[in-house]
């Protein structure tokens, strides 16, 4: 989307845009196009950043990269604890105070991974998959599901989709998608992971869109020479 785009329609946004569009630049990935998602956990240990504003904060952000990415500046949304509790968007047109507004009425709950996972594979799969898709998967700490997750994983990696796991905190807990990072017996690595430390919104928007960047045009690379993408 252009910058006269965003500009006109979601003013608040438009720093974001241009810091994921350096980023971009700095990874020789401009001009690149994507589909991008957002998981979302909304698990019990997760009320506090909800509270504060920082997943709205974070949504903003994914969505400033999102309009560098995609055609439509609009963002599947996937909310999830021990199952999904929603699928619905988050838009240019929209995004203010969003996340607090449909998270408000979801249930609390445990973590499971493959749900979440499934529906955003289901939901790219019903779109046709024109683009890959760019999936900023963001959590708080390992699910009950560890084997089906792993497994999950493996079994799309001849699929046109990149998980790119957030993980709020420090510590052990983070020890599981640190090691879906590097798993072994994948087609390719389609998985990378981040930590932004306890607190997430102290990390600007440059730092987070470099890092998130980091392994996606690797893995688009390696993918077209596997025959996942033309």
């Amino acid at each position: 989307m252009s910058l006269e785009k965003v500009s006109r329609t979601a003013p608040g946004l438009v720093d974001l845009y241009k810091a994921a569009g350096v980023s971009l630049r700095k990874q020789g990935a401009a001009g690149l196009r994507a589909a991008v998602y957002l998981v979302l956990d909304h698990s019990a240990s997760m009320m506090g950043h909800y509270r504060t504003g920082t997943m709205q904060h974070f949504a903003e952000q994914v969505l400033g990269l999102s309009a560098n990415l995609d055609d439509d500046g609009v963002v599947p949304l996937v909310f999830f604890s021990d199952k999904v509790s929603l699928v619905d968007e988050i838009g240019l047109d929209n995004y203010h105070g969003r996340i607090q507004a449909l998270q408000a009425k979801l249930p609390w709950g445990g973590t499971n991974y493959v749900p979440a996972m499934t529906a955003v594979i289901d939901h790219h799969r019903a779109t046709g998959g024109a683009y890959p898709a760019f999936v900023v998967f963001q959590t708080d700490g390992a699910p009950f599901d560890k084997r089906r997750a792993r497994d999950l994983i493996r079994q799309s990696s001849d699929l046109p989709i990149f998980w790119q796991f957030v993980g709020f905190g420090k510590g052990r807990h983070l020890k599981f998608l640190r090691d879906l990072d590097t798993m072994e017996g994948r087609m390719v690595d389609n998985a990378g992971f981040l930590a932004t430390g306890r607190a997430p919104g102290d990390l600007s928007a440059g730092e987070l869109y470099d890092q998130l960047l980091a392994e996606f045009p690797t893995w688009l690379s390696a993918a077209r020479a596997a025959g996942i993408l033309r």
